[in-house]
């Protein structure tokens, strides 16, 4: 067969893993483009030109196989040409010598090496590369071939495969790869009647994890290697030779969990035994003994040492112990299956023997729909191969299939064709997928929301809300211009009819909005409906989500309606029993006369709360760089905003602080007004007993434009992390934008997502006991109140 030729050299040529593989297998050949500029027509020579210096360099055949020493040489090679080019005659030797299937390729000198650039030569370097050129081309193989090999075990083991029922959630906290993991073994696993009988088994629940782990650090080699193939030598390739021994590092990890879990499935396997005794002989018999967790120590001795030749080669041979065990894995699945089936069909009786007696043919298994395709190829593959005579079925059976795995021949590929045929066919089966940073809910999760809405609205009702809904999208000249830096998340529709419209970015602009509509002067209104930002999904950050708003408009006794807010928000988060939380409060007015203090112009006022609202996510250093060099503040002022948002503390101690003779804040005529108002404000808290929950925090901004008095937020103490799950405050001014009167307003939004985030985790943590009690581990619930306030001791169950 004629081989296949590789051109390096050329105008925008680009050497692939692939490549390197052809060739180091002497599937290819390995060719120069004539279009490379030769010596005579890129060297410049003359008499004082330096000579052209000779290199050497001596591949330790000891630690490399032939394939890793070709696969070495080829780098070498490229990187030569892309180095200098004035070395095309020495890339010339090389060319022949790996094309040369009789050639000492490991004692290797080369002349016509430009003496500039001897120094940066690294043939280490090309041994890590060429390495990990094959195995981005094997891995590639390797991960679809061991989904499919997975899913033939599953049935084979009569497996529970509940940890398949994956999606992705759009909010990050389900890995992308492991959704695909999931999702390729469902299509294989389809309409299968084999599965789902034994008990959960951790080397069939960590498929996801552990394949899904491989797939990306895989995707990470390929990334790194496409690039270190096609980059010339550097003065200094130190920096070089780390990044790519520490992804070689990476993805040994990931072969050890493979290797790890693929062994123990067969070994499962063999332990529930085969329909012959003679098979179940045979196939231990051909089972591998490797010991993984040794060879990985040696490994990880030479990359501590920086071997990296020695590491490389052990590297390539973990790849070819988890490609064995996977192999035996498909050996012993595949028989597990089909085993008793091979004598029936060879023989056509009506009988097979069991253990040395006759019994009548079996019920007939039925697979999944790629499983079945799958073990049908790899029948009528093995059975089409001519083997020598062998000592039993069984042993000219198994040599049968397993030739057909041998990466030296064209076996593996027409594996990986069929298996991307099965996967690839299949896909209008492949359950649809929701769009990023939204959810579907189940009955289950739906109960749970339904109890809890209920607490809600009955804490709102109880405090004499009425309820309001507004239309799901707005005039967009309704939204703009409320939400500061924010209004980029803002989700415009397209125009259908002449009038521009957005999705509601929250719900409290569409209710200033109806005030201001129907001339509304006096409200307290609550609303429970979901908003929508064009954010990036994150844990605990939606694109869609509900919004639990309460707000009072209307003029009332001075600080009432803000006292009455903060206490129905400590009032909802106590009885939806989430567990600590702390409400962090300060007032937008306060805030105002400190930038004013640390000499901040007024027009910037905005866009620099925008930057302090991110403390909560960001340092203060951060922060800093930004307000600076983004937003050209001094940085006088900026350090002088560092000293002051570091203060926080109890409410009435900081107070005190604040007021104190001598104090800046007292210089200021906003601050004054701020703070005489929170005196108030933290006076009726005290009062009512639900102090201990409130924090004086002068870091606390609010970036949303429409805030102009007390501003607050609620965050989670415990150990979900999930952000602030409540916030609020007044906005006086934001009704009148909207009409002709000045309405004064204060509300709060419960973000009920994240609330749920955090009791679906609580209830994680109760299924222990719940099983202790010997109760189903069903989704735990709100307990039934008395008058609204009081609560069982026990959970409620459904």
């Amino acid at each position: 067969m004629e081989k296949r030729v590789v051109t390096v050299g050329g105008k925008g040529s680009s050497l692939s893993s692939s490549s390197v593989a052809e060739i180091s297998c002497g599937l290819a050949r390995v060719n120069i483009d004539s279009s490379a500029p030769s010596v005579a027509a890129n060297s410049k020579t003359s008499s004082s030109s330096p000579a052209a210096a000779k290199f050497h360099f001596q591949i330790p055949g000891d630690l490399l196989s032939a394939t890793e020493v070709r696969a070495s040489t080829l780098v070498f090679l490229n990187k030569l040409l892309l180095t200098s080019s004035s070395s095309v005659a020495a890339a010339g030797q090389l060319s022949e010598i790996l094309n040369s299937e009789s050639s000492d390729a490991n004692n290797i000198s080369i002349d016509g090496i430009a003496p500039a650039i001897l120094p940066s030569l690294d043939f280490p370097l090309s041994v890590l590369v060429g390495v990990s050129a094959l195995a981005d081309h094997r891995c590639s193989a390797l991960s679809l071939i061991s989904d499919a090999v997975a899913a033939l075990s599953c049935e084979a083991l009569k497996a529970d495969v509940s940890a398949f029922d994956l999606i992705d959630s759009g909010d990050g906290s389900t890995a992308k790869d492991d959704v695909s993991v999931a999702a390729a073994i469902k299509v294989f696993l389809n309409g299968s009647k084999m599965v789902g009988g034994s008990p959960l088994e951790p080397s069939v629940y960590d498929i996801p994890e552990v394949h899904g782990h491989f797939k990306e650090i895989c995707r990470l080699l390929h990334s790194r290697t496409r690039t270190q193939l096609n980059s010339a030598f550097r003065a200094s390739s130190s920096a070089a030779a780390k990044v790519s021994s520490s992804t070689l590092l990476d993805l040994a990890v990931a072969l050890l969990r493979v290797g790890e879990i693929s062994s123990r499935r067969a070994q499962l396997i063999l332990d529930s035994g085969m329909d012959s005794e003679e098979l179940l002989r045979t196939l231990k018999a051909k089972s591998p003994a490797h010991d993984l967790q040794a060879h990985f120590a040696s490994l990880l001795s030479s990359f501590t040492n920086q071997n990296y030749i020695q590491f490389a080669h052990g590297f390539n041979s973990l790849l070819a112990m988890v490609e064995n065990i996977v192999r035996s894995e498909a050996m012993t699945a595949f028989f597990g299956l089909v085993g008793s089936d091979l004598i029936e069909d060879t023989q056509g009786s009506a009988t097979i023997e069991v253990n040395n007696v006759k019994k009548n043919k079996k019920k007939k298994k039925v697979l999944g729909k790629g499983t079945t395709a799958l073990v049908q190829f790899l029948k009528d593959q093995m059975l089409s191969i001519a083997t020598e005579a062998d000592a039993t079925p069984w042993e000219g059976y198994t040599n049968r299939f397993l030739s057909q795995w041998d990466p030296s021949n064209l076996g593996v590929d027409i594996l990986l064709k069929k298996v991307k045929e099965i996967v690839e066919s299949n896909e209008s089966r492949r359950l649809p997928k929701i769009p990023k940073g939204t959810r579907d809910f189940a009955k289950e999760q739906m109960a749970i929301r339904e109890k809890a809405f209920s607490v809600i609205v009955e804490v709102f009702e109880r405090h004499g809300a009425t309820a309001l809904d507004t239309p799901v999208f707005e005039l967009r000249e309704t939204l703009m211009g409320k939400y500061g830096e924010d209004s980029k998340l803002i989700y415009d529709l397209a125009d259908q009819g002449g009038e521009l419209c957005s999705l509601r970015y929250d719900l409290t602009v569409p209710f200033a909005r109806y005030a201001a509509m129907n001339g509304i002067t006096s409200f307290k209104r609550y609303q429970i409906a979901k908003v929508y930002r064009r954010d990036n999904p994150s844990k605990g950050r939606y694109r869609e989500f509900y919004q639990c708003d309460f707000d009072i408009a209307g003029q009332f006794e001075k600080m009432g309606p803000d006292f009455e807010v903060v206490r129905i928000l400590t009032e909802l988060l106590n009885e939806l029993d989430i567990g600590d939380y702390e409400v962090k409060l300060n007032h937008r007015r306060l805030l105002d006369g400190m930038l004013a203090i640390c000499g901040v112009p007024q027009e910037k006022f905005r866009t620099i709360c925008s930057s302090i609202d991110k403390l909560d996510k960001q340092s203060f250093e951060q922060i800093k760089k930004e307000m600076v060099g983004e937003k050209g503040l001094s940085e006088e002022a900026a350090d002088k905003i560092g000293t002051f948002v570091k203060e926080r503390g109890s409410p009435l101690e900081l107070l005190q602080k604040l007021k104190q003779e001598g104090s800046e804040f007292l210089e200021n005529s906003e601050s004054v007004l701020a703070l005489d108002e929170l005196e108030i404000l933290f006076k009726a808290l005290d009062k009512s007993k639900c102090i201990n929950k409130v924090v004086f925090d002068l870091s606390l901004a609010r970036g949303l434009d429409y805030y102009t008095g007390v501003i607050f937020e609620a965050v989670f103490k415990g150990a979900t992390q999930v952000g602030s799950i409540a916030a609020g405050g007044r906005y006086d001014n934001l009704i009148g934008m909207f009409g002709t009167k000045q309405v004064p307003a204060v509300g709060i939004s419960l973000g009920i997502e994240r609330v749920f985030n955090i009791m679906e985790q609580l209830h994680k943590d109760k299924e222990v006991i719940l099983t202790s009690w010997d109760i189903p581990p069903l989704h735990f619930l709100l307990s039934p109140t008395k008058r609204g306030r009081e609560r069982t001791k026990t959970p409620f169950l459904f």
